[in-house]
């Protein structure tokens, strides 16, 4: 059985908003497997306990950049706040992007070796990155990045400097744009419902069970009747269409006009949206909580045994 450690419980409580024995008693019984964890917590606790997507921890930046048909979104990261509105940072982010864009690398050592320079740094980005280290005192990497080339047009919208959208569409540019401020605040996974990860469906599903199967084992224990099976069936299945409506674009309300449907909007607009791309700084990372009095003790204990 792993050690459930109270930094553990208050990572998850970060992630959930589950209360803290709650979190305590699901990553026991997930043996400290914090995906896990959260997954039990949704089937107990429901959607409140979903909000790990909205509440992202690590540092850094979204830069995009589009010239005609082709573009870029890059996401560089940063150990603080502080270093995500310095100068040199957020130039070295557009130029990134604006490198992706017109030099098509293949991965994030590709896009070190290309030639730029900086500050007196230089002559390649990754020389320019490395003085940046140096000079503003905290380490910073290129985390990922996306270039869209083709026939079609492309929108952007920054929300921010932490989220960026790039949309590949046919049509009308306003109605291009208001589809990518859509994507940055609803966070669509897929244009369609076809389109959804069979994995991500599978996991909805394995949720909405489990959920069915709290439900089951509540009524029994308060001795009321229990659900048939073909009904529960059905439930379960319908949460899991509720949730591809949910996450698929085309079927999401519009945020600027709730009446219709992003697939609605785009008709009347005469306008085709043919992929999108949304990077949120740090999604999947975790951020370093510093312990502020132990670091202190630390350093007392290290100034102690230096005298």
């Amino acid at each position: 059985m792993a050690a459930i450690t109270a930094s553990m419980v208050g990572e998850l409580r970060a992630k959930t908003d589950a209360p803290m024995m709650e979190c305590k008693k699901a990553l026991t019984e997930a043996d400290g497997n914090m995906d896990k964890a959260e997954e039990l917590l949704r089937i107990k606790l429901g959607n409140k306990a979903g909000k790990a997507a909205a509440r992202i921890t690590a540092e850094g930046v979204v830069s995009a950049f589009i010239d005609g048909g082709t573009g870029a979104l890059l996401e560089i990261n940063c150990e603080t706040d502080f270093v995500t509105k310095n100068d040199s940072f957020l130039a070295l982010a557009r130029a990134a992007a604006e490198l992706i864009a017109r030099n098509n690398p293949a991965d994030v050592a590709a896009l070190g070796r290309l030639p730029y320079s900086q500050d007196g740094f230089g002559p390649t980005l990754e020389d320019v990155r490395r003085g940046l280290v140096g000079k503003i005192g905290e380490n910073m990497s290129f985390r990922r990045f996306k270039r869209i080339a083709g026939a079609n047009k492309l929108a952007s919208y920054l929300h921010g400097t932490r989220i960026g959208v790039v949309v590949e569409y046919q049509g009308d540019e306003i109605a291009a744009k208001d589809v990518a401020m859509h994507v940055a605040a609803m966070k669509p996974v897929a244009l369609t419902s076809a389109d959804v990860p069979a994995e991500l469906i599978e996991k909805e599903r394995t949720i909405a069970m489990g959920k069915a199967d709290e439900d089951r084992r509540a009524a029994e224990a308060a001795g009321k009747p229990v659900q048939a099976p073909e009904i529960v069936a059905k439930r379960v299945e319908g949460g899991v269409q509720k949730y591809l409506k949910e996450v698929s674009l085309f079927n999401q309300a519009f945020v600027k006009n709730d009446k219709q449907t992003v697939e609605q909007m785009l008709k009347a607009a005469n306008t085709r949206v043919l992929g999108f791309t949304l990077y949120v700084v740090g999604e999947g990372l975790q951020k370093k909580v510093d312990d502020f009095a132990a670091e202190v003790a630390a350093q007392v204990a290290a100034a102690k045994a230096g005298a």
